[in-house]
């Protein structure tokens, strides 16, 4: 099941978020269950959240897997959702 994370940070945490990147992208080389991620940008640029597709069992699989991403884990996100998504292009 695909399953799209819409991350928004909390504000003025870009340092929270340039902290604990390395630890976040080795999570998701680690688990294997992400097939794209990025930041979310505001309009100059700068990091403000994260979108991540995770290819999963099921939402507890999704959720468990949010509860333990670093970002999460360092306080760095204001709100999480996770949607059940389907892949139509691309």
């Amino acid at each position: 099941m695909l399953i799209a994370l819409i991350a928004r940070d909390k504000p003025d945490h870009l340092q929270t978020r340039l902290d604990n990147r390395a630890a976040h992208l080795a999570y998701i080389e680690e688990t294997g269950v992400v097939a794209q991620a990025g930041p979310l940008l505001d309009q100059n640029g700068d990091m403000v959240g994260s979108l991540v597709i995770l290819d999963v069992e099921d939402m507890a699989a999704g959720d468990a897997w949010a509860a333990n991403d670093p970002y999460n884990k360092a306080g760095l996100f204001e709100a999480v959702e996770l949607i059940t998504w389907k892949k139509v292009i691309g």
